[in-house]
């Protein structure tokens, strides 16, 4: 999941379950915890949600007085909402339960996190207190990531996917972000031009905007279980090696680029 995923999904969540109070909480594998389990469930049960939002990867959920319930899905997840008269999935990993018996549970797909930190110690948290900019804030204008990116060293693809300069970034997104601005992936953050510093911004918004509009990427689920819009015929490059190019025709390579592969229009995507 990435942030539009994860914007959704804090978007429902806030919705449901804002104002309840938790009544229980289970945890099948307490490793993804960053406390004992009992420690975990003794600041936690009885206690009200009071907000929900996300940050790059991070769902946030502040739970009354003043902690922070943070969760990362790792390499993914199903969260899934139920109501009373619901039945709940076989398998999960979590399940959190309010007063009202309503709840949800989460099912990983590798690994997850799952924290508790108060609202002071929150910057202190080695990975929530290092996070960068959530590209679709309101505030991330042109000028701020003209600053971000005059301070960027090595390439633009890891750059731009270093969660500690922008949040929220992953290897699907950033194949048709890159492409959109012209921009090879291992061209290196020095050599932009400004042009290309202005196409990048405004790319980043646009695919993620739309990726949101339509309900994130189709193989991953919302909090009520739908499936997203955001499938491989909205893709212009990303996942189609051998095909042509929507743009000049040349086909589309995949190259490695670090621990990552690449989708790019060597054409379209020169590395100057």
């Amino acid at each position: 999941m990435e942030l539009p995923e994860l914007t959704i999904l804090s978007e429902q969540m806030r919705k449901e379950i804002t104002g309840k109070g938790i009544s229980e909480a289970e945890v099948k594998n307490p490793k993804c915890l960053n406390m004992p389990l009992k420690e975990f469930r003794e600041r936690l049960l009885y206690k009200t949600v009071r907000s929900v939002k996300n940050k790059g990867k991070w769902i946030f959920i502040g739970v009354e007085p003043d902690n922070i319930l943070l969760f990362n899905p790792g390499m993914g997840v199903d969260i899934l909402y139920f109501k009373p008269e619901d039945s709940i999935p076989d398998k999960y990993h979590i399940k959190i339960v309010f007063g009202d018996r309503t709840g949800f549970t989460v099912r990983v797909w590798w690994f997850c996190y799952l924290h508790i930190v108060s609202e002071v110690g929150l910057k202190e948290h080695k990975v929530v207190g290092r996070l960068g900019v959530n590209p679709l804030d309101d505030g991330f204008d042109l000028e701020e990531f003209q600053r971000l990116v005059e301070k960027g060293r090595g390439n633009v693809k890891s750059f731009l996917m270093d969660q500690k300069n922008i949040a929220g970034i992953g290897n699907v997104y950033i194949q048709d972000i890159l492409f959109n601005a012209k921009v090879h992936p291992l061209r290196r953050i020095s050599s932009l031009s400004q042009h290309e510093v202005e196409a990048l911004y405004e790319s980043m918004r646009m695919v993620l905007k739309e990726s949101i509009k339509l309900g994130g990427l189709a193989y991953e689920k919302d909090f009520y279980g739908r499936k997203g819009g955001y499938g491989v015929e909205h893709f212009k490059v990303a996942y189609k090696e051998g095909r042509p190019c929507p743009e000049c025709g040349e086909t589309i390579m995949k190259i490695r680029t670090g621990s990552t592969g690449s989708f790019v229009c060597l054409k379209c995507q020169p590395l100057l």
